[in-house]
């Protein structure tokens, strides 16, 4: 194998790294707003990414069925109807369960489970137990190849676009919005925050909401790499999870960080041996840091 090929191969490993870091960084990102706000472990957070990925699908069957000439456009406007389904579902879950169980974490992660557990099994009594993959459209299928023997797969870059703006969006929400005003006040001091007048428990339930809607735009990215079934939520949730302890709780940047750093290792590690030795090399990895620095990388100073 010559050097060429080398750095090729190389090259294209690590461009299917950061294909991994834009899922997880979608997942981290609804995860820490979630947590960082209301301090909610969201075990139900993998289901709201199957809704986008199911909308995703949903759209697909109906554009092929009753207008095919929309199959080359539907994507985008799925993408924005994803974000809007997981949105809402969140905002009853929140009103019918989470607000409830606030300050009791325990009682919290029971309830979400079971909110988990009840999501699969409408998906599997709705869709089947089979995994689907929806019709992509022409724009999103092939590669570039920028140099001989590179090959650059077009919806990876996609997802990392999506990702960008997502993750752009994100930051100027919560920098440039009243809501995002509402949230650092809340996430600062919660007594002083409903002293100065803001209605803290609709700034949370806005709050959940939003952080499912982004796990839904998730599931939207993860259709172009991959396909759906009842339980492919499940599948990302523990390392959702890692990557919003590893990097912080409530730090933006250090979900940003962590997602990164995992879906590399990940992604290098299983060049070198197989899939499940390299989770386990990055489990180990993230275990030991987390021993030295139990906090977290980039973890937020918060007065609750």
């Amino acid at each position: 194998m010559t050097l060429s090929e080398m750095l090729n191969i190389g090259l294209m490993q690590g461009f299917a790294g950061l294909s991994l870091f834009s899922v997880l960084l979608l997942m981290g990102l609804g995860l820490a707003i979630i947590f960082g706000q209301m301090g909610v472990i969201n075990m139900a957070h993998g289901e709201f990414m199957t809704i986008g990925a199911y909308t995703i699908y949903l759209f697909s069957h109906l554009a092929e069925a009753y207008a095919p000439r929309l199959v080359q456009s539907y994507f985008l406007f799925a993408i924005v109807a994803a974000f809007l389904l997981a949105f809402a579902v969140g905002w009853l879950a929140e009103w019918a369960f989470i607000r409830h169980l606030y300050k009791r974490p325990l009682d919290t992660l029971l309830a979400t489970w079971g909110l988990s557990l009840g999501m699969q099994q409408i998906f599997r009594s709705s869709f089947g137990a089979k995994e689907v993959s929806p019709t992509l459209p022409d724009w999103l299928m092939g590669s570039w190849a920028p140099a001989p023997g590179l090959d650059i797969p077009i919806n990876g870059m996609f997802v990392m676009a999506l990702t960008l703006v997502v993750t752009c969006g994100v930051l100027l929400a919560l920098y440039r919005s009243r809501w995002g005003l509402r949230v650092r006040a809340t996430v600062a001091n919660r007594v002083m925050a409903n002293a100065t007048g803001i209605n803290t428990r609709k700034t949370d339930r806005l709050t959940f909401a939003i952080g499912c809607g982004i796990a839904g735009v998730a599931g939207a990215a993860f259709t172009t790499i991959g396909s759906t079934g009842p339980t492919s939520g499940s599948l990302y949730i523990v390392d959702a999870f890692l990557v919003v302890t590893f990097g912080g709780a409530a730090s933006l940047l250090g979900t940003v960080v962590s997602a990164f750093g995992i879906a590399q290792t990940q992604s290098i590690a299983e060049f070198f041996m197989t899939g499940s030795m390299a989770k386990v090399l990055t489990l180990m990895t993230i275990v030991t840091i987390l021993m030295l620095r139990p906090q977290g990388l980039f973890a937020a100073k918060v007065r609750r």
